[in-house]
């Protein structure tokens, strides 16, 4: 079968070849490289320049000086925290507005709608932000980064769509043997919605696990920093004199410095990697119902 495409269709097959590997390869040759430096020796990874895809030597002394670090173990316990109950506020408050926006019987769903895209493009600014999170009582407290971002427009509107493609028919009869809203929501809408669902899990999980500008603007406790912050202080100020505790001296410091950042990425970015497989085969599905149907 192949013999019989035409020269046009095998220059394009050729060239999408290609570019998905020169992309693949750009994806995965940092990830090896960060790796690789991670458990390399750090008096010869503190010499090198440029890329790593082999271990220069083998030490596990970055990860053992990462693990006993207070900061790091208490950012990624805040972390799972931050993520763990911001998804299921997210996904709760969500399905429900969702749920609202697609039935057709609401007479103000249009209106709703358009005020809800509305604020994917005008905002009142960071200032106003802030001060409203201020006076609300919420600044410096975990409730800052769980309560604010709870809802997002664009997965809102992306579940709204998928809600409003289910049959009607299974709406009456649930009506039909007495069930109110919150029993269609959650126990028959949610359950047969369960790729969006899944998608936007991810979304939020991923967006949580990755937010650190939220937690810079209105924690000033460092116990309540997430992961994602004190690795900016780690990885952008350079700032690891709270990590080294085992290295004492300065021209220590200075050769671990690289080690600790490799370290710390990893720290940082293998949980997320482990959980995405699991929900990645209903991301497809899931955004595809949500954005093409109705």
């Amino acid at each position: 079968m192949v013999g019989k495409l035409s020269i046009s269709r095998r220059i394009f097959i050729f060239c999408n070849t290609l570019f998905l590997s020169a992309l693949t390869i750009i994806c995965i040759v940092p990830l090896i490289h960060v790796l690789a430096a991670s458990v390399s020796d750090p008096i010869r990874l503190s010499r090198n320049v440029g890329i790593i895809l082999w271990p220069l030597g083998f030490t596990t002394q970055g990860y053992k000086i990462v693990s006993t670090n207070p900061h790091i173990v208490n950012g990624l316990f805040n972390t799972f925290f931050y993520v763990s109950a911001g998804t299921c506020i997210n996904i709760l408050l969500t399905s429900m507005g969702a749920y609202v926006c697609s039935r057709k019987g609401f007479a103000f769903s249009r209106f709703v709608i358009f005020m809800i895209t509305f604020t994917m493009y005008f905002s009142g600014g960071l200032v106003p932000y802030y001060l409203l999170v201020r006076a609300l009582g919420m600044a410096d407290t975990r409730w800052a980064l769980l309560i604010p971002p709870a809802i997002s427009a664009f997965n809102l509107i992306i579940m709204r769509t998928s809600f409003a493609e289910m049959p009607d028919s299974l709406e009456e009869s649930a009506r039909m043997d007495g069930a109110n809203d919150f029993v269609i929501l959650f126990l028959i809408v949610i359950p047969v919605s369960k790729a969006v669902v899944a998608v936007m899990v991810l979304l939020y999980a991923v967006g949580h696990w990755n937010s650190w500008f939220g937690a810079m603007i209105f924690l000033r406790s460092r116990r309540l920093y997430p992961l994602s912050l004190v690795m900016r202080e780690i990885l952008i100020e350079s700032d690891i004199s709270r990590i080294m505790l085992i290295a004492d001296a300065d021209n220590k410091t200075n050769v671990y410095r690289s080690l600790i950042k490799y370290c710390s990425i990893i720290v940082s970015i293998v949980p997320i990697m482990c959980v995405y497989p699991f929900l990645q085969k209903h991301f497809t599905k899931g955004i595809m119902i949500g954005s093409l149907k109705g």
